[in-house]
């Protein structure tokens, strides 16, 4: 098979999530005002590029893609804004607030660069200045993510539009108070969720009294405090805010309050407890230190010490797509940024919809499941593999391997191949129960359009939204021989070669540390330290930043990466994979 495949056609097209499939299916209106957007983001790219690099130049691997026609055309902006930003900020470096890429999905991706052009303009230009020929974007492009998240959800699942005025003069706060006000009624609408409202209040109440025996003195109270426990109080709530005031105003001065305070609104008691909470623990870290509480504290749900906003993300991906927050980080002192790590994640790329039995009782209909981007291949070793499956598409399972192996046998049009259960929408237990390959071997074959081997596997087994990027993108230029460092007569192996330990990972900039060795074979047994790193995409060397049991300790940022030289004693590679957290 030498047919050529470019991931990036097949996301466009064959993703099929709720999400995508609603944004896809709008009227021609909508279909134009995307396009709209695509053309003035990369209007203002260029008009960027021209103010940094100057006017027509650009570097040697820049797209150029202006032709909306082309399946490439989002992946194309994505490359060319960050091979800009390496210009601006350095080479992978980015600001906290950069979103990079998170997704596939057109709309989505298309997002994230319009938020981060944005920044790279504030740098440039100066915050919220920009030339008269600037085309630009809604205000929402501007926000943090996880707004964005919430405000796009609202829309694609529950059919709320955001009502936030352009011209107001804090947008991102405006937009967070409104988008609270349209979700608090849909997630707690049940009767159960009314019905807890006082007992949680109560109980945020009582740590209120807590608060100020450790930080007033066991049963002093400053003038104008309430006080108010009675449960069934029609003021408990506005009571118990006005004393939270009153000790912000004791902690950090009168009238001042820290960047992150949640602003009451509405008259929602949902909104007001969940503020409140929020505001509490925030005062609580400030006045006992993180993470300290009183004996006998009642607010013991870690979600509620992170932003309300953060919460409604969350409790969204739950309801619609089945997320389970991590335990095993409950008492990690980055919780908050974890968990809205893996919500936003999930936001951004739902998992397909489970197949199910229909209603015509077909015995075969749960063997009936979708790929989620998973690689192939036409032995159960996974040696040769075959390309990636694209989102969507469905396969019947047959077999699966022995043992703890997560292989499969499966068959659709054009294609019988193996794949992992986990990158498909399988269930667990069906995967389980099907028939294992003892005594079996079955034909393979794959003329789908997305096979393109047989051939080495270009990745670790896995998907993700980097490694379908990656595959989108117009490939850069081959680095000429007179431009890439030389490691003289060390045996050259490739990625495969590198083992990778992984000690750090930081998603906000999209970047790990990891420990090196360059290994004798891709099992990785005999194995040597990887002593120099050379960058050719900035001409010198990469500087370990520590050591992890005897090995340099280096940061690079994920995906699979083809401007380095690495180097052990007797080795060199001139590639490496570094993978994302999704598929690692």
């Amino acid at each position: 098979m030498t047919r050529r495949y470019r991931v990036f056609s097949v996301i466009a097209l064959l993703i099929m999530t709720s999400i995508v499939l609603k944004v896809w299916a709008a009227p021609n209106q909508q279909a134009n005002l995307f396009e709209a957007f695509l053309q003035n983001n990369r209007q203002d790219l260029e008009a960027l590029a021209n103010q940094v690099l100057g006017e027509g130049a650009r570097p040697p691997t820049w797209t150029f893609n202006t032709d909306l026609s082309t399946v490439n055309y989002t992946a194309d902006l994505w490359f060319d804004n960050e091979q800009l930003a390496d210009s601006i900020f350095g080479g992978g470096q980015r600001p906290p607030a950069w979103f990079g890429a998170t997704s596939a999905v057109p709309e989505i991706l298309s997002r994230n660069v319009r938020h981060d052009m944005e920044l790279a303009a504030d740098t440039i230009f100066g915050a919220d200045t920009r030339p008269d020929t600037w085309r630009g974007a809604d205000k929402i492009y501007r926000c943090e993510r996880t707004l964005q998240n919430v405000v796009r959800l609202l829309d694609v699942i529950y059919d709320q539009q955001l009502q936030t005025q352009q011209s107001v003069a804090n947008y991102c706060l405006a937009a967070t108070l409104s988008a609270e006000n349209d979700l608090a009624p849909i997630l707690f609408s049940s009767s159960e969720a009314q019905a807890a409202i006082p007992a949680l209040a109560l109980a945020l109440r009582g740590d209120v009294e807590r608060l100020a025996d450790e930080v007033l003195g066991l049963g002093n109270r400053p003038p104008g405090w309430v006080g108010n426990a009675q449960e069934n109080s029609p003021t408990l709530v506005g009571d118990a805010s006005r004393d939270i005031e009153i000790l912000a105003d004791l902690e950090f001065g009168s009238g001042t309050r820290p960047a992150e305070w949640s602003t009451f609104s509405g008259t929602s008691p949902a909104i007001y407890y969940r503020n409140m909470r929020y505001d509490l623990e925030l005062l609580t870290d400030a006045s006992l230190g993180q993470g300290v509480r009183p004996r006998g504290w009642q607010g013991v749900n870690p979600l509620e010490k992170c932003t309300v906003t953060e919460q409604s993300l969350v409790a969204v991906v739950q309801n619609n797509f089945g997320f389970v927050q991590d335990e095993t980080i409950i008492d990690s002192a980055d919780y908050c940024s974890l968990t809205m790590f893996s919500a936003n994640n999930i936001a951004e790329n739902p998992p397909a919809p489970e197949v199910v039995e229909g209603e015509t009782g077909d015995p075969d209909a749960r063997f009936i499941a979708e790929a989620r981007y998973a690689f192939t291949y036409l032995d159960v070793a996974a040696l040769q593999y075959m390309g990636i499956m694209p989102g969507g598409t469905q396969f019947r399972a047959w077999y699966r391997n022995f043992n703890e192996s997560n292989m499969m046998f499966v068959s659709g049009q054009d294609f019988a191949v193996f794949v992992d259960q986990r990158f498909t929408s399988l269930p667990r237990e069906v995967f389980d129960g099907l028939p294992t390959l003892e005594g079996i071997r079955p034909l393979t074959f794959c003329d789908a359009f997305w096979c393109n081997g047989p051939g080495p596997t270009p990745t670790p087994t896995g998907g993700g939204p980097l490694l379908a990027l990656i595959n989108a993108a117009t490939p850069p230029a081959t680095v000429s021989a007179g431009q890439v460092a030389q490691a003289g007569s060390k045996a050259e192996v490739t990625w495969n070669y590198i083992r990778v330990t992984y000690l750090l990972d930081r998603p906000e900039t999209a970047t790990v540390q990891v420990a090196l060795e360059i290994c004798a074979e891709p099992a990785q047994i005999a194995c040597e330290p990887v002593i120099r790193v050379f960058d050719n995409a900035l001409g010198q060397e990469k500087a370990a930043i520590s050591q992890y049991n005897g090995l340099n300790v280096y940061e690079f940022t994920y995906g699979y990466i083809t401007t380095v030289i690495i180097e052990g004693t007797t080795r060199v590679s001139s590639d490496i994979w570094i993978s994302d957290p999704t598929i690692r």
